[in-house]
């Protein structure tokens, strides 16, 4: 099991965009994938449970993977985070 805890730093948060391109790392996972925010954990494949939790910017998530395949799904997960979702330019 891995908890890798991220930070939203895109301009927006995590709206439809966002949440698609997470859905598009975990929903092909192997591995169970959760994001708690807020005090809430939800399936981190549903796009809908995403976009329940209206994260903000500036928002700590946590993500707990648990699988064969969790390395590679927390690495692609902080890649995702750390370019802000390829949204806002540098």
């Amino acid at each position: 099991m891995i908890s890798r805890k991220l930070i939203v730093e895109n301009s927006l948060g995590i709206h439809v965009r966002p949440a698609g391109n997470i859905v598009n790392i975990t929903g092909p996972a192997a591995s169970s994938v959760e994001l708690v925010y807020a005090g809430q954990k939800v399936n981190a494949k549903s796009i809908l449970n995403l976009m329940m939790l209206v994260i903000v910017p500036g928002s700590e998530v946590e993500f707990i993977i648990n699988g064969v395949d969790e390395q590679k799904v927390a690495d692609e997960l902080t890649e995702l985070f750390k370019n802000k979702f390829y949204e806002d330019a540098s």
